[in-house]
């Protein structure tokens, strides 16, 4: 096991900038999740610290020692990938077995590591099967297993589950989840799902455009999101994005329905000011019918069981907004609803910068 510092780690080709600038210091043991959308630079960042990319500017430091011009097979760490890599001649054993045969490693010690793998990873009955005779979830375990015989300082996992349907996916975080308890090795982890971050990550590395847009655990960056983006990316359905005005005092919000929305802690310097506000589907309240009532005019609904999303407009702009409710609730398009928005429930930001703004 071993820590793992970004120190101002860039990368760029050409005269192209992908990655601008990561500083991350990854604790011993930890489980850390690197998220973001397609072409975020998500996986550059991991290759780069696996040594598959060289870096352009900065350090990589694994175990206190500085990587930038270590070759792979130096680093002491272990990969998965999303096309499981198996070697296809070769039998579940033979292909856990390999990189320890490589290493010149005891063939007894070899037998005695992989036997312990496969019966961590339930794989014992498989062991002579080739990888053609086994599922997708089976292939992915004896991907994990090879690299778990190795015995890493760190483990690096570039979307392992992307190839799994949704049963299987959510079977492997458990069973990777219990991996790293049992363990306990550095791990980073490539997705762009962020169910997987939520549930898997200690911390999380929310990517934007090859920046880290917010480090944190999964639990603060849904509550306080540092930007627009990763207020937007965070959560299903994403956070409904209001414009909306501040009054002469800043102290309360201008909603598009003119109700007025009294904030919890004043925000002077944007008084008077355009700024936006954000608030999550699962957070809108729909309550009984008054006079007072903002009301919500119903385009669509998605009855998904546990849950009810509603999608609908409100206000004299017919601003979008999407509800989620828990259980089943029968609304026809057209129909109005009463909602209100807790004004200790909201995000506001910049709308220059999309910084957060406020507490």
């Amino acid at each position: 096991m071993a820590t793992v510092s970004l120190n101002d780690v860039r990368k760029q080709y050409g005269q192209t900038k992908v990655i601008h600038g990561v500083n991350c210091e990854i604790a011993d043991g930890e489980f850390i999740v690197i998220l973001g959308p397609s072409g975020c630079g998500k996986s550059t960042l991991l290759r780069m610290i696996a040594g598959l990319e060289m870096i352009s500017g900065g350090t990589i430091s694994i175990g206190g020692q500085v990587m930038n011009e270590v070759e792979p097979t130096h680093r002491d760490i272990a990969m998965v990938f999303q096309n499981y890599a198996l070697y296809p001649h070769m039998n579940i054993f033979e292909n856990m077995a390999y990189g320890l045969k490589i290493q010149q490693i005891p063939k007894a010690e070899i037998e005695s590591r992989v036997k312990q793998a496969a019966e961590i990873l339930e794989l014992s009955h498989l062991l002579k099967r080739k990888p053609r005779q086994l599922s997708g979830g089976q292939r992915q375990r004896v991907a994990m297993g090879r690299c778990i015989v190795r015995q890493p300082k760190v483990f690096l996992f570039d979307e392992p589950l992307s190839n799994l349907d949704a049963k299987l996916r959510g079977q492997m975080r458990i069973e990777l989840k219990n991996l790293h308890k049992t363990f306990g090795i550095t791990s980073i982890y490539v997705t762009h799902d962020q169910v997987e971050a939520m549930t898997l990550g200690d911390r999380m590395i929310v990517m934007d455009g090859g920046y880290a847009s917010q480090i944190g655990s999964p639990i603060e960056v849904y509550r306080k999101p540092a930007t627009k983006f990763v207020a937007g990316f965070i959560g299903a359905p994403p956070m409904n994005f209001l414009d909306v005005q501040l009054d002469s005092e800043g102290s309360h919000a201008l909603l598009p329905g003119k109700e007025a929305l009294s904030l919890e802690t004043p925000l002077a310097d944007y008084a008077g000011k355009a700024v936006t506000l954000g608030i999550r589907p699962e957070h809108i309240h729909v309550h009984e019918e008054s006079d007072e009532a903002q009301h919500l005019n119903v385009d669509y609904v998605e009855t998904l069981g546990a849950d009810t999303l509603i999608h609908g407009h409100f206000g004299e702009d017919q601003t979008k907004l999407t509800i989620r409710l828990q259980d089943i609730h029968f609304l026809e398009t057209g129909q109005r609803i009463p909602i209100s928005i807790p004004s200790n429930r909201i995000h506001l930001f910049d709308p220059q910068t999309e910084l957060r703004i406020g507490d």
